[in-house]
């Protein structure tokens, strides 16, 4: 009886899982259009300039589909805005000092490396045959190195929920972005809790919690540190298949920090584009990058746990 009770209490968690996988579907103009309805019509605050933005989309690992409904989702909050302007690459070379002088940010998009060296840059110059492994070991830690100091000297860094993945093993990366990717769960109905509702970065959830479907991440290395100020959180209890103990202070999907002179907001949601057809997630987009560029003033001091 007993291990009739398990199989079925197996088989509704397995279907649920199923249920939870919501379908993929190829990037269209209709879709496109759908976000530029739901998007928001202004800027929170009025951009103090020309704010121009580099987008990276590039992974070398897992292809989360999301990732050029990502690029059109942000394209569309800088046209419609006005707030910012931004292009987008796959070129590991905009990491060069040179280049990096350009931008006033930098987005990072689901840019998932292979495991388990999770070494993005690494695994690009990898098929470069004109360099030899010290070379390819050298110039991946420059530039790495670049960005980390772009952002430490006042650049702006957005991460986009798989691309916390990009240089996962490098604890000065996963310092400057506040954690590193730990494990997830299958994919399943996540409620997301603000951690301050008054917080201007949560604005456009207007005080109540965010539902959808998604991943549910986990951190670990700088994470553990806690340098940062959450703003959603989730009750890991209430998640379904885990494969381990899940440690209740690990629970923030969404964080801002100072890096240095620099700012970054880490956002987990979403991994799946329909989580995009809701204003209130559209504005915690535009809000978040108007806070890296330096426009949206907010309390971004370490939150006292």
């Amino acid at each position: 009886m007993y291990k009739k009770i398990v199989i079925t209490v197996s088989i509704i968690l397995s279907f649920c899982s199923v249920k939870a996988q919501l379908k993929e579907f190829t990037l269209t103009d209709e879709w496109v259009q759908k976000i530029e309805k739901l998007a928001p019509a202004k800027a929170e605050v009025q951009a103090k300039k020309h704010h121009k933005v580099l987008e990276f989309s590039l992974f070398t690992g897992f292809d989360h589909w999301v990732v050029p409904h990502t690029d059109a989702v942000m394209k569309v909050l800088a046209e419609k805005t006005g707030a910012f302007e931004v292009e987008f690459s796959k070129d590991i070379y905009k990491f060069e000092k040179k280049n990096l002088k350009n931008y006033d940010a930098v987005v990072l998009n689901n840019n998932c490396s292979v495991g388990p060296r999770r070494d993005l840059l690494l695994d690009v110059l990898d098929q470069d045959k004109s360099l030899t492994d010290d070379q390819r070991k050298k110039k991946a830690a420059e530039l790495e190195s670049n960005l980390i100091e772009y952002v430490r000297k006042g650049g702006g860094l957005m991460v986009i929920h798989g691309a916390i993945v990009m240089q996962n093993n490098s604890m000065a990366f996963s310092e400057m972005v506040g954690g590193s990717f730990d494990y997830h769960p299958a994919q399943q109905e996540v409620t997301l809790e603000l951690c301050e509702p008054n917080h201007p970065l949560v604005k456009g959830f207007g005080g109540k919690s965010f539902m959808h479907t998604d991943e549910p991440y986990l951190f670990n290395k700088a994470y553990t540190q806690k340098n940062f100020r959450p703003l959603l959180y989730m009750d890991t209890s209430k998640l379904t298949q885990k494969t381990k103990e899940i440690d209740e202070k690990i629970k923030y999907v969404s964080w801002i920090k100072r890096f240095g002179k620099g700012r970054v907001f880490y956002v987990s949601p979403s991994h799946n584009a329909q989580s995009f057809e809701d204003a209130r997630l559209l504005k915690f987009y535009l809000d978040g990058a108007q806070y890296v560029l330096g426009d949206l003033k907010c309390d971004d001091s370490p939150a006292k746990f």
